[in-house]
């Protein structure tokens, strides 16, 4: 289907066809005509040759073959680096995009965070606070919370079923473990449920300052702890973004984490704007403020809090590791797990969107020299007129190279370096 579909380029030029084959005909006609009435003996047979010779020179394959052939070229060579372009039209989105925008969990960083420190608060110990939090997130699919679990799991703690368990998106969780109403999330959360985080405000900021997220866990309306939970960098992050820097986009990050956390990470790899502690609508809302502004938005996502957003941009990149949620509102799909793969997409639709405008260009150049030359302009000067045969050779050759031009995609080289 991708490779069927037609970009608006191709559009222009069923459009420019439209008008190009009865502009054509006329042509012809008046070629026929006034080789009849103006040319030598025996007249009927020179104004039909030139007249077929009009015809078949001006035959518009090279036209139609223009968008296409390098459409099913450039989606075929994205295949085969990794990258899924499910239509012409995302292809050519792409290389208008002037700024990116990435969620951090799971896309910049692995997706796989692991507990780091656990600072209790009197009177609680560090493993009665691994215990209620742990007990409290049993059920979370949330990527912190599996954090949580993994670590409980490691030091043998035994858990108890939550209960009355609320989920508070963008924010924490409300339950009850062991007969404790137990909160965990964010300082925004504590805040709303009217918890005294002071005493713990200083070590969160100093955490946050590393790039490590700090949950916090109340029970029974006092401060149990802080947990703090650490995302590393993918290995690919920081070379792809600088290669995509060096492009001359804009990168931002969009999260729900927290803003210490996020400028954190931002500074480790080079972005060059972050918004943090976002909810899944707030994320569309800055994409459709970016866009109000005019600029062609491109987002890159994982997980089904990124949907939205996918599917608001112009250009919705997702991570083949992610959601399917996210996989289906995106445009195009990254098999690999890494964000070269925006880099080659990107690369990929500016060479694609070049050979079109080349094709189109030789396209239009074949018939505005070969038309005149079969009704026989030379004729008066030169005494040459364009047999018919040679005006079909003549047109061959127009699609042959439109069509090769368009195969030298495929030694196209997607490298995983900055240039």
């Amino acid at each position: 289907e991708a490779k069927g579909s037609k970009a608006s380029i191709q559009r222009l030029a069923d459009v420019i066809s439209a008008y190009f084959v009865p502009v054509v005909i006329g042509v012809s006609i008046v070629t026929f005509a006034t080789w009849y009435f103006f040319g030598p003996a025996p007249a009927f047979i020179y104004a039909m040759l030139n007249a077929v010779a009009v015809l078949i020179i001006a035959c518009p394959c090279a036209l139609g073959l223009a968008t296409p052939t390098a459409i099913m070229v450039g989606t075929g060579k994205g295949a085969e680096n990794g990258v899924l372009i499910k239509g012409g039209e995302s292809l050519e989105m792409a290389h208008r995009i002037s700024t990116i925008v990435f969620d951090k969990t799971g896309t910049i960083t692995k997706g796989h965070p692991e507990v780091v420190a656990i600072i209790p608060k009197e009177p609680f110990s560090a493993e009665e606070l691994l215990f209620y939090a742990a007990s409290a997130e049993r059920h979370s699919e949330h990527p912190l919370g599996e954090a949580i679990l993994k670590k409980a799991a490691a030091l043998n703690l035994s858990l108890v079923e939550p209960e009355a368990f609320q989920a508070k998106k963008g924010r924490g969780i409300k339950t009850q473990v062991d007969g404790q109403n137990v909160l965990v999330g964010n300082f925004k959360f504590m805040d709303e449920n009217k918890i005294d985080t002071n005493s713990i405000s200083q070590p969160a900021a100093r955490l946050a300052s590393e790039g490590k997220t700090p949950v916090l866990v109340a029970v029974n309306n006092q401060l149990a702890g802080l947990i703090a939970i650490a995302d590393p960098l993918k290995e690919t992050s920081p070379p792809a973004l600088k290669k995509l820097k060096k492009m001359g986009l804009k990168l931002m990050m969009l999260t729900g984490d927290n803003s210490r956390t996020a400028t954190a990470i931002a500074r480790q790899v080079g972005l060059d704007g972050v918004e943090a502690e976002l909810l899944p609508a707030d994320k569309v809302a800055v994409i459709k403020k970016l866009q109000q502004q005019g600029l062609k938005v491109g987002m890159v996502g994982d997980g089904i809090n990124d949907a939205p957003a996918l599917a608001q941009a112009d250009v919705g990149i997702a991570l083949g590791s992610g959601t399917d949620i996210a996989i289906e509102a995106s445009d195009i799909t990254l098999i690999r797990d890494d964000l070269w793969g925006v880099a080659h997409a990107l690369e990929l639709s500016q060479k694609t969107i070049r050979t079109i405008k080349q094709n189109l260009f030789w396209a239009f150049f074949y018939n505005t020299i070969g038309i005149p030359i079969a009704a026989g302009v030379l004729y008066p000067f030169f005494g040459l007129l364009l047999n018919p045969i040679l005006a079909s050779a003549a047109m061959a050759f127009s699609s042959v190279s439109v069509v090769s031009n368009s195969l030298r995609l495929r030694r196209l080289k997607l490298k995983k370096e900055v240039n």
